[in-house]
């Protein structure tokens, strides 16, 4: 599995489809369950829905299928895919979970190199 297309794809479709504060961590030096996380926030309940329903439908398309994904009908979404988890949070469910802080140990990773600008697709 490439953990590096799996974040690419899954960025730039929570970014396309206006998912605020997303970034991604790598966890994988710290921890056993996943070598990276990706955070993202949606607006409301029906908007993290989309955004999961966006990004299972683009890496699925890709030939990425999901382990499992839980929290459909809820203010988190967990979408495991394996060496990458993907969280889509309303915006209290995230404030109040703070993984943000929880794994501020991992490192940071600098999505502005792979989000893809609205220029380039022009």
């Amino acid at each position: 599995m490439n953990c590096d297309k799996i974040i690419d794809i899954a960025a730039n479709t929570l970014n396309d489809k206006k998912a605020i504060n997303i970034s991604a961590i790598h966890i994988g030096e710290i921890t056993v369950i996943a070598e990276y996380f990706i955070l993202a926030t949606a607006t409301s309940n029906t908007h993290v829905k989309a955004l999961a329903d966006a990004v299972e439908e683009k890496l699925k398309a890709e030939g990425i299928m999901p382990d499992h994904i839980e929290g459909k009908a809820t203010g988190w979404i967990l979408m495991d895919y394996n060496g990458v988890v993907i969280h889509i949070f309303s915006r209290e469910t995230r404030e109040f979970y703070d993984l943000d802080r929880m794994w501020d140990d991992g490192d940071k990773i600098d999505l502005d190199k792979i989000l893809k600008s609205e220029r380039e697709e022009d």
